[in-house]
């Protein structure tokens, strides 16, 4: 039986990423007056966006660094029992390992959330119908900052006339999984436990996990309704990645034309632009297959033919072709343990096809960056988005490979399997297309949680 939720409790990014609300930026801010600070979250909380409904005008929600928590006051007892990952941030050597933050990408050359930039101890999120409302939500927030004691380190912002691609022109976030009890329905092999993405609820093994105090006596678990949000700043180099794919057509298919820079790419991502799967378009692109999300690896592509081995999509989800036994419920259930639920938006200005494919020189207005925000909800980092990112994104083995880590957002070592009958193809043309620029971690807690931290660390009994 599903479990019931107390989506009273949760803010409202758990269930659903708020795409009526094209208009989005997320504060980053810092606290430099602990108690105005809590006072300003006292009288915010009323203002945050549950889970309850679909909000129609604009939406809130907060979310905290380790630091953040510590200076709103919570005791040192209380923030050690938050997960390792959390309390130690994204920005330890051992953590630049996993998530292969190295060269481009290291810490040290970010923008934000890096060991050379200022202190972020929370994020607020705001969503709108239209920037215009956008606008107005933000300079009201903004005006109460420094009488609040924040300090708004930086705001990013994001670009939502896409048409729904993401930067390299690909419809992003088809495949999801649906939380148990959210008044959803899905596939019974694509609905995961409430506790995979939201604390105190029964995970995948049986296991809710220990409580986190709260600050006040008798409160219950701080932890409860919330989840930790993985937040990075991906940025893309778009003209790198199709003057990889005409380099890759000519090398592998005799011909550098746009169509066939689309099916080198569409191999790459392991869906075509519209979304639909190769699995079930391998030849061309199906509009109509784009929301197509029920099929399986090992049985339906075992070896690669339509769907490249070490594409985007197939490490991200292996779905039912892991070992020991693929194409099994088992195999199925093992990638299950690793799903994540992705929030993130796009920044920065388009590129129009034309000059996506080189048939056009970009214009003054096509200068400068544009990526991903990429944000993840997961009840447990180190299994769920660190083990994919370093098991089977950053893997240069992963399911047989040999030296080759992720074509799109992988570290770049040029090489990429196409498998093809009588021999595959390979080519060393990989460059890297997608550099970290910023991240954290954070926490976000549900609203008792929120009140909890408002009323800062009064000693429990």
């Amino acid at each position: 039986m599903a479990p019931t939720l107390e989506v009273h409790d949760m803010q409202g990014l758990i269930a659903r990423g708020y795409r009526d609300l094209r208009a989005a930026c997320y504060v980053l801010l810092a606290v430099a007056d602990p108690n105005l600070a809590r006072s300003w979250l006292a009288d915010t909380i009323a203002e945050v966006t549950t889970a309850v409904s679909r909000p129609e005008g604009d939406a809130l929600n907060i979310a905290f660094t380790r630091s953040g928590l510590e200076q709103l006051g919570l005791p040192a007892d209380s923030v050690s029992r938050f997960s390792p990952e959390f309390v130690e941030g994204m920005t330890t050597l051992h953590r630049q390992r996993i998530l292969g933050d190295i060269d481009e990408s290291a810490p040290e050359r970010w923008v934000w959330g890096g060991p050379e930039t200022p202190r972020i101890d929370l994020v607020l999120m705001l969503f709108a119908s239209d920037y215009a409302a956008l606008d107005g939500l933000r300079d009201r927030h903004a005006s109460r900052f420094a009488a609040s004691g924040l300090q708004e380190v930086r705001t990013l912002e994001t670009n939502e006339d896409l048409d729904g691609l993401e930067h390299f022109g690909f419809r992003d976030g088809v495949s999801q999984p649906t939380i148990e009890g959210l008044r959803f329905t899905d596939r019974p092999e694509n609905t995961l436990k409430a506790g995979e993405f939201i604390l105190g609820y029964e995970n995948a093994y049986g296991v809710s996990g220990e409580p986190i105090p709260a600050p006040l006596a008798d409160a219950g678990d701080l932890g409860r309704n919330g989840t930790y949000v993985v937040f990075r700043q991906l940025e893309q180099d778009v003209l790198r990645f199709w003057r990889a794919t005409a380099d890759v057509a000519q090398e592998v298919y005799g011909a550098s034309d746009r169509a066939t820079q689309v099916r080198v790419a569409a191999k790459m991502v392991g869906r075509w632009p519209s979304g639909a799967p190769l699995v079930r378009a391998p030849h061309e692109d199906i509009p109509a297959f784009a929301g197509v999300n029920d099929f399986a690896y090992h049985d339906e592509d075992r070896h690669g033919l339509a769907c490249p081995m070490g594409a985007h999509v197939r490490r991200a989800n292996p779905r039912d072709s892991l070992d020991p036994q693929p194409g099994s419920e088992q195999s199925v259930a093992a990638a299950n343990h690793h799903r994540i639920i992705r929030r993130g938006r796009e920044y920065g200005v388009g590129l129009p096809e034309p000059v996506r494919h080189g048939e056009q020189a970009p214009s003054p207005e096509h200068q400068g960056e544009r990526g991903l925000y990429f944000i993840a909800l997961n009840a447990d980092i180190a299994r769920q988005f660190e083990f994919v990112q370093h098991m089977w994104v950053n893997n240069p083995t992963f399911i047989g490979l040999y030296d080759e880590p992720d074509p799109l957002v992988g570290p770049g070592v040029n090489t990429f399997t196409v498998q093809a009958q009588p021999v595959a193809r390979r080519s060393e043309r990989m460059p890297r297309f997608v550099s970290v620029r910023g991240g954290a971690y954070f926490f976000m807690p549900g609203i008792q949680a929120l009140r909890q931290l408002a009323h800062g660390a009064t000693a429990r009994s």
